[in-house]
């Protein structure tokens, strides 16, 4: 086995490189995210979509109210367009879809229901919801734009994490995310000869920098600087990449998030090819979420962009250079003792002699059977539980 270089402290490479993605997982979070965004969701860098964010946030104020003190109005027959009037503002306060379907959720009223009534009876619904409302205190998050807008409806110890600070700690580490730094968007595998082709322009087709009324998602890789670890069956060099996708919504539709990870490609699609070490981390908008954002989720991240890859080449290797079965026999009784069945350990078995020319032998050999067995399966929870296996596997090595 030849020595695992790790090329995270190189030159950036000239140009596409040959990689295999039948090893590892495939993710498809950021191409959900890709294919659902509408084209004014899209930024084509950390800088534009920090303005965009911060200066909404600068036009917000948030307030907490005694709910049975907010004043319902209905002056269409579009629920929707009800207007809210709140203790110290004479001017009404309009419900985006969001704030609404949460104002509706918060008072124990559906929104669905609501939103099929006409205007007054939904007024008459919510109002009352309000002056019932066990929590007895709301707070609210408005934005000044040519008219009020209520963008968020939550209890009043609701730990507003901004979507800005998200973006303000990833361009600590990445700049612009289109060039200043190592850390960008990412690049694209060509199908016809299985080259990843770091060096694609950012547009709308390809960037993976997102913001909507509701939140953020941002996807970025250190593509240029592939990191072998170890050889592919053929010799070739087993390359892998950094990257990392974070998300937040200060408006409460999901909870702040990061996930890191190595992976080998990125297609069009945006699709996530031959992943490994995946790792996540989720913050509740709790009381003291802003807290925990500051000392757990910014500095995760920066010690993830700092970190050497020396680890994860030494937890391959390690698991390339255990033999942990010799026989047929040993083979079958290691997958039995991992909680796999009599047919799973046959299929494992399988894949790896088809993929590798060799049964399984190392602990990363059954690893990459695991994590194939897990692709065939259809439903996810099933797919998560195969995984897991395999990650534990992996673990074993370091």
């Amino acid at each position: 086995m030849s020595s695992l270089i790790p090329h995270d402290d190189e030159s950036p490479v000239g140009g596409a490189y040959r990689v295999d993605i039948s090893r590892g997982r495939n993710i498809g979070r950021v191409s959900s995210e890709w294919y659902s965004r509408p084209d004014d969701d899209k930024f084509l860098s950390l800088t534009d979509l920090y303005d965009s964010v911060r200066a909404r946030a600068d036009r917000a104020s948030t307030r907490i109210v005694e709910s049975r003190a907010v004043r319902v109005e209905a002056r269409s027959e579009d629920p929707e367009r009800l207007s809210l009037f709140v203790p110290g503002d004479d001017r009404p306060v309009a419900p985006t879809n969001w704030s609404f379907g949460q104002l509706s959720s918060l008072v124990g009223a559906p929104a669905s229901y609501l939103r099929s009534l006409p205007a007054a009876l939904a007024g008459i619904n919510l109002q009352h919801g309000l002056l019932a409302h066990r929590g007895e205190q709301v707070k609210l998050l408005q934005t000044e734009e040519g008219r009020t807008e209520l963008r968020a409806v939550t209890g009043p110890d609701y730990g507003r994490i901004w979507d800005h600070e998200l973006v303000s700690a990833v361009m600590k580490i990445a700049g612009n995310g289109v060039g200043d730094t190592r850390w960008k968007v990412p690049g694209v595998l060509d199908w016809g000869n299985m080259h990843y082709n770091p060096y694609v322009d950012v547009t709308r087709d390809t960037t993976t920098l997102y913001a909507s009324d509701r939140d953020v998602f941002l996807f970025l890789v250190d593509d240029t600087h592939p990191i072998e670890a170890g050889r592919l069956a053929n010799g070739d060099p087993d390359l892998f990449f950094r990257g990392f996708y974070c998300w937040n919504s200060e408006v409460g539709s999901k909870t702040l998030g990061m996930a890191t990870f190595y992976l080998r490609a990125v297609c069009m699609n945006r699709n996530l090819w031959g992943v490994e070490n995946f790792e996540e981390i989720s913050i509740r908008h709790s009381k003291f979420a802003a807290n925990r954002f500051a000392l757990e989720a910014a500095p995760a991240l920066e010690n993830f962009a700092d970190s050497s890859a020396r680890s994860f080449i030494d937890g391959i290797r390690t698991a390339r250079e255990r033999i942990v079965a010799r026989t047929d026999e040993d083979r079958e009784t290691f997958l039995r003792k991992q909680g796999f069945s009599k047919a799973e350990t046959g299929k494992i078995i399988s894949t790896v002699l088809a993929e590798e020319g060799h049964p399984p032998a190392s602990l990363f050999d059954f690893v990459q059977g695991i994590t194939a067995h897990a692709r065939t399966k259809s439903h996810q929870d099933n797919r998560l539980d195969v995984e897991v296996k395999g990650r534990r596997l992996l673990e074993k090595a370091h």
